[in-house]
């Protein structure tokens, strides 16, 4: 059974065009230095509600929700995310999946067996400066490189996002992240803002313009950029 270590009942932003809950799992195996959600992270946190609860929940909001979001931590470190999804599924409701995109098997098996209705994958930095911004000391891109690959040549709507810290982030890293997802539906970049769960609070907010500046870069190369909540 899920373990489900938050709730948040009714969004209108985690689900693009659908009002969605979003469902928070626990675990993660990054360390990004600006995570909102270290919390959920380093755990292990209380269990918020069991699976059961859940489906209670959910069978209420019929006609209330479209959707279910999925996020975390990372959700694809559950074995049993599969059977979860397609419970959530089978009450009739839509998922979307939050990913770091360092698991494409199961993200391939989501997809194939046709679970997922839209996938958000964060594209955390550059290819040179990945591990960093992961608070790793090294990373498998070649990982990354098929979940990238699994989106933009399957058939599920997908968006591509980066949270863009002033101390990380450069122009030329948006070159390079836009060559490297070169026609891809949509990338998304939003501002890292601080708060007290954040790890390392020396971190700080990029200005609107870099945002912008960064987001005309990308967008010479993807089929949509945008800044979101600008």
């Amino acid at each position: 059974m899920m373990k489900i270590q938050g709730l948040q009942k009714m969004t209108l932003l985690d689900y693009p065009g659908h009002v969605a809950c979003t469902v928070f799992l626990g675990g993660c195996d990054f360390r990004c230095p600006f995570c909102h959600n270290f919390d959920l992270v380093v755990g292990p946190m209380p269990e918020a509600m069991s699976e059961d609860e859940f489906f209670a929940f959910l069978g209420k909001r019929h006609g209330l929700l479209d959707g279910v979001a999925i996020t975390g931590g990372e959700p694809c470190l559950r074995n049993d995310l599969p059977d979860f999804i397609a419970r959530i599924r089978e009450a009739g409701f839509l998922v979307k999946l939050d990913t770091n995109g360092y698991h494409p098997a199961m993200l391939r098996r989501l997809i194939e067996e046709r679970l997922v209705d839209y996938v958000a994958m964060d594209i955390k930095n550059s290819p040179g400066k990945y591990a960093q911004t992961c608070g790793l000391p090294r990373i498998d891109l070649d990982l990354i490189d098929e979940s990238i690959s699994l989106l933009m040549n399957g058939s599920v709507p997908y968006e591509f996002r980066t949270t863009v810290v002033r101390e990380l982030h450069e122009a030329r890293d948006f070159e390079e992240i836009g060559k490297w997802v070169e026609g891809a539906d949509a990338y998304f970049l939003q501002a890292f803002t601080s708060r007290d769960t954040v790890p390392d609070p020396t971190l700080s907010a990029p200005e609107p313009a870099a945002l912008r500046e960064f987001s005309d870069i990308a967008s010479r190369y993807v089929k949509v950029a945008e800044v979101r909540g600008a």
